[in-house]
């Protein structure tokens, strides 16, 4: 058997990011949330926590605080019927949830509000693309992810969302400099254009699939939504916007499209572990139902 009190040790070093925060949480000293972990990674054979500022998990130590956050889920739906009552010492319980920023930014925070609201449960976002949030449900760091990656994932069902419709633009002055004469492979090679990270290829897929153009340009890389649309507000390069935003900015006259008419849609589906917990339930009940009245629905 685990040691589930060492276990809870582990994860709120991790969760807190430092054993004294962790013992103020946990209402015991740093020396005993110490010596928990100490016994806890000597039974296992294995260092769980790299000691730092701030505490980080190896991945044994990461999938152990996700087997505690799950046994937390369950525990809640338990509580009511075994009249249990949480001490002001237990963190209260906290979903973690992989996003894209896009979805961050427009439509997501509309289904998490309705949520916390009816749960009184409290969610930590992970920042990711979308390519790439499913492998945050694959190593066991979150319980759910919003994900372009249709592909199963073991232990998980997966749910089509619907399309988040995307732009290509940037401040009118900027286009009419660059794009004088619409979109060229000639004008793409010089346009200084935006890239979230190294792995987003957005820009790229747009300018293949509406104009043929292998997207060699100048580079900036922005890790944020709204500093994406600032700086093509400001004239600085071009680059994927969500329509949510860049369509009133349009109308305003504050944005333009590179090339009007050619949006472009990303597919985005709801991945979530099997778990029953009716927090999970509840979650994706109100994920589904947003993403029904904000995403581009098929047929």
């Amino acid at each position: 058997m685990l040691d589930y009190p060492a276990l809870a040790a582990v994860a709120t070093v991790v969760r807190e990011g430092s054993f004294e925060r962790a013992a103020e949480r946990l209402g015991i000293t740093p020396s005993a949330v110490s010596q928990r972990v100490k016994a806890l990674e000597e039974r296992l054979g294995t260092i769980l926590i790299v000691r730092g500022q701030p505490c980080s998990a190896t991945d044994l130590g990461r999938r152990l605080c996700a087997h505690v956050d799950q046994v937390q889920l369950l525990e809640a739906d338990l509580a009511p019927s075994l009249s249990l009552t949480a001490s002001g010492s237990e963190a209260p319980v906290t979903l973690k949830v992989a996003v894209n920023s896009d979805s961050i930014a427009t439509w997501f925070p509309e289904a998490a509000a309705d949520f916390a609201r009816n749960t009184g449960f409290l969610l930590e976002f992970i920042i990711e693309d979308e390519a790439h949030t499913a492998d945050r449900l694959r190593s066991g760091e979150v319980v759910a992810a919003v994900s372009a990656d249709p592909g199963a994932v073991q232990g998980c069902r997966t749910i089509e969302l619907g399309g988040l419709e995307y732009q290509a633009c940037s401040s009118p002055d900027f286009v009419a400099r660059h794009f004088p004469n619409g979109v060229t492979e000639e004008a793409l090679r010089q346009a200084p254009c935006l890239r979230f990270e190294r792995r987003d290829g957005l820009q790229a897929r747009w300018a293949q699939e509406k104009h043929g153009i292998e997207l060699d340009a100048p580079m900036h890389l922005v890790p944020s939504t709204f500093g994406f649309l600032n700086f093509a507000l400001e004239g600085m390069a071009w680059g994927m916007h969500p329509v949510m935003l860049s369509r009133p900015r349009i109308e305003q006259g504050l944005l333009a499209e590179l090339t009007p008419g050619t949006s472009l849609q990303v597919k985005l589906y709801w991945t979530v572990t099997r778990l029953h917990a009716s927090a999970l339930k509840t979650l994706t009940d109100a994920v589904r139902r947003i993403a029904r009245l904000r995403l581009t629905q098929s047929g």
